[in-house]
């Protein structure tokens, strides 16, 4: 449902941590067109609160437990089309942007954007609009570009060569992933990762990380669902 422009907007925020939901209230009650009229600290227990107060608009965190946001948001959106649910997360990583966006979230911001542009980025949402930080909108349009290039073939003759743990480690790589996410995820030396990663780098003929992850998003598959 859209709001209209000069309506009251009911939000529901659903974050773990209680005083980041203190603080995103006391931001949005700057604005006296805005009142949160409910709290959740995970996705189970939004989807009560948000069925119970049907609010216009939704800022759900990303990492909770029980129920992350992003699968909160999934269930919302499939529930109820036309609920805006803006993504809120301390992080700005590539994946989160994406699986938000597929997810259905109407739009996705840092936790430490200004006042103005929280309270700005929901009034959008209310209205219909899809809402997107500057830094996070650049991101998005990299993340097309990538995938709107066509690989080479010395591309895909490069990520071929690639062995099944090079692949592994390359695929966190298109994910903008450090060393460090890198060695606990695979259960690696982050030593090994750094050889992995140097291999990967010299196969592919590219300098650094960020030209190879352009490289792996447009060329490699993604995994199957269920597979590793």
């Amino acid at each position: 449902m859209i709001t209209p422009v000069d309506a009251e907007v009911l939000v529901v925020v659903v974050d773990d941590d209680p005083q980041v939901r203190l603080g995103l209230r006391l931001v949005l009650g700057t604005d006296r067109g805005i009142r949160v009229i409910g709290e959740a600290s995970d996705g189970v227990e939004a989807e009560a609160v948000i069925a119970r107060h049907r609010p216009d608009v939704v800022l759900m965190d990303i990492r909770m437990p029980r129920c992350d946001g992003l699968t909160a948001t999934a269930r919302e959106v499939a529930a109820d089309p036309a609920l805006p649910v803006i993504v809120l997360t301390a992080f700005d990583a590539d994946e989160d942007v994406v699986r938000a966006l597929r997810a259905g979230a109407r739009g996705f911001l840092l936790k430490d954007a200004p006042p103005i542009e929280l309270v700005a980025a929901v009034r959008a949402a209310a209205t219909g609009r899809r809402v997107l930080a500057p830094d996070v909108l650049d991101k998005v349009m990299r993340l097309a570009a990538d995938h709107a290039q066509l690989p080479s073939a010395a591309e895909r003759d490069a990520l071929a060569a690639l062995t099944p743990r090079e692949c592994d480690v390359a695929r966190a790589l298109s994910h903008d992933a450090s060393n460090a996410a890198i060695s606990a995820e695979l259960f690696l030396s982050v030593t090994t990762v750094k050889t992995h990663v140097g291999r990967i780098l010299a196969k592919l003929g590219v300098d650094n990380r960020a030209q190879a992850a352009a490289v792996i998003r447009r060329s490699m598959p993604a995994p199957r669902a269920g597979t590793q």
